[in-house]
This record gives structure tokens, sequence and C-alpha cells, in this order.
């Protein structure tokens, strides 16, 4: 890739997952024979290594439940999927807003549906069992609510972009740059983008920078999120995980940054530090209280809880913690979860208290 101030030229790194190199192109949808993972893209690609196997840490580390391996699906790719052998296929959900929706519709038994996708409205009880989420609850916090959300790792939300002279923006310049009251930035004239309506890296930047509603002049361009060949235009920019970007330029994760950029959303503090192909997130601009975002995967409440007739104690151990090949775990050595996503561009999270939520 591309130096300025805050991003080099990435350097391949050896990744192999279950035998054949992760930064290769999507494998195939997986069946679960237990559990299956749906929603945010930003969180994908290391929820699929720890679902395939991988060494990227150096030693080998797979995720499973009591034995059984776990299916994590894509936000993109064909309109239907299948998560579970005896299951229906129905509308791939696409983003954390959809992966939520779809864990909630899978709790209650109501209809599933994706809007633009063509896939008709399903059941889908009992087909998704995890979602992931790049934003918290917000609103829907709940402390009797029925999903519980656990935290997966922390990132931060900076921007990628084509041209000069935009490195290096403010919140104040970004929320001007997206109500469109400023076109122009050191001499370039800018086009803001979105990525698609369900992602939680839109909802969470828009948040951040205090806008409800974007203005006239932004763009929504394709279906994909932190996928920065979606900028074709000198002066385009769109909201970036800078966790993905990490990932992607260190060769953890399928590079599809094209000709982008990463800027800093905070001004001259850089998003991440390190040499080319083994970046490493800066704990600075991760701490920053507008920008860094703790980020999640989600369950239902019930099979979590020991004194739930619903209890699932596999279910449950894959989302707890202080086991060192879960979901959530965040520990240090090359064995653990947590070295794997440290390696995807992700750090601890702020805390590991989960957060009760209503169905969305």
């Amino acid at each position: 890739m591309k130096i300025t101030k805050v991003v080099a030229v990435c350097a391949a790194v050896g990744v192999a997952v279950a035998g054949i190199a992760f930064a290769a192109p999507a494998y195939a949808d997986p069946v679960s024979n237990s559990y299956s993972l749906v929603g945010s893209d930003t969180l994908q690609d290391a929820a699929n290594a720890l679902a395939n196997g991988t060494t990227v840490t150096g030693a080998s580390v797979r995720v499973t439940a009591a034995g059984n391996t776990i299916g994590s699906f894509d936000a993109f790719g064909s309109d239907a999927i299948q998560t579970k052998g005896s299951g229906t296929y129905f509308a791939r959900p696409a983003g954390s807003g959809d992966g939520v929706k779809a864990l909630s519709r899978s709790i209650d038994g109501a209809n599933f549906s994706v809007s633009g996708n063509s896939t008709p409205a399903r059941a889908i009880t009992g087909l998704v069992d995890i979602a992931r989420s790049s934003s918290g609850p917000g609103a829907a916090a709940n402390t009797s609510g029925v999903l519980q959300y656990f935290q997966f790792g922390r990132d931060a939300l900076s921007y990628a972009y084509n041209g000069t002279g935009i490195d290096q923006l403010t919140k104040a310049q970004l929320t001007a740059i997206y109500n469109c009251s400023l076109t122009t930035v050191n001499g370039t004239a800018v086009t803001p983008v979105l990525p698609q309506a369900a992602s939680g890296t839109r909802k969470f930047f828009l948040s951040a920078i205090g806008i409800t509603t974007p203005g006239s002049c932004v763009v929504q361009r394709g279906d994909a999120e932190n996928d920065g060949t979606v900028l074709v235009n000198a002066g385009e920019l769109i909201p970036f995980s800078v966790a993905s970007w990490v990932a992607q330029s260190n060769g953890a994760a399928q590079d599809r940054t094209g000709t982008a950029r990463l800027g800093s959303a905070e001004g001259s503090v850089v998003p991440f530090t390190g040499a080319d192909g083994s970046f490493v997130p800066n704990p600075t601009y991760y701490a920053d209280t507008t920008f860094g975002r703790d980020t999640y995967v989600v369950v239902e409440a019930a099979r979590v809880n020991p004194s739930s007739p619903k209890y699932d104690p596999a279910l449950a151990s894959l989302v707890d913690p202080t086991k060192s090949k879960s979901l959530t775990n965040f520990g240090s050595g090359p064995s653990t979860s947590g070295a794997v996503k440290t390696k995807f561009g992700f750090l601890a999270p702020s805390t590991t208290v989960s957060i009760r939520a209503n169905a969305s």
C-alpha cells in the first residue's frame, strides 16, 4: 500500500487457516454443526480466523464449542445463506444491524428479511446463535433485555480517502463534510461516501461526528464496508475501521484497501504505528472517547444464564473471556484468541462487563 504520515506499504504475512492462506479469496459459506455467527463486516475476518482455525500467532488456534466447529458467515456474498444443515436458506445479514435483527428473529420466530435482498422473508427460528456487532446497543440497552452483548475487542474509527491534503481531519471538519457545508479542504474538493445502511461502522461514525441525517452531497456506494476499492475519484472519503485496515495491511485479512489511504480523524494522532507488514494499533488513538469503540458478539441472554431453563453451557463458554479459546478472550499468549485478535488490529476492550439489551 501507500505511505503518508499514517499509512505504509503492506507486506504479505504468511497466515495459514486450516491449511489454506487466509489472505486468499473468501471461502464458500460454512454450514455449522453447532453454532452460527452472522453480522458485522468489521469483526468477520477475525471471527472467521477463530472459527476456521489459524496459525497467525505462530500457534494453532481454533475456537470450538464442546468439540464441534462453529460457522462464521461473511456479511457480503450470495443473497441467501444456510447456517444449519437442516435449516432453510434465508437472507444474508449484511452488517451489524442485520446481524442483531437476525439473532432477534431467531429467538422470537418472526420472519426475517433484508432490505434490497431478493430472498423472501422467512422464519429462521434457532438458525442464528451469535451476532457480530461493531457497535453497542445504544438506546436498546435494558438490564432485563433478551439480548446480551459481550465485548469482542477494542477498535477505532477513522476514514479512508483518495487524493491529497485530507490525511488529517478534525471531528468538526468531518461533521461539516458530511453535512455538506465543507466541500473543499486544503485545495482538495471532497466527496463524502458512506457504506451500506445496515453497517455498524456507518452508524457509529455518524453518531461520533454528530450527524443524524447525512447531507444531500453524501454518496452511498457499493454494498461492502471497510473496502477502499469503492473510492474511485480523488477527494472521496469513507468511514473505515482501523482494526480492519491493520489486518488488511498486515496480510492477515484479504486486502481491499485498493488505492485508498487511511487518514486520521484525530488530527495529528496516528491510528497505528509499526513497520511494513507488522502494523499495530495506536492505544492513544483507540482510547479516544469519540472515535474509539468496543465491538461485540451478541447472544440470547437466557442461553448464557446458568439459572435459566434455556442455559446452554457450550454457548456460554464461547462468550466467556476467561476461556483461552473463546470469542471474547483477550489473552496475550500465542495460543489464545486474544493474540489472534491482536493480529487483526484489535486491542483489549475497555471493559468486560456485558450489556443487556432489547431485541432489535
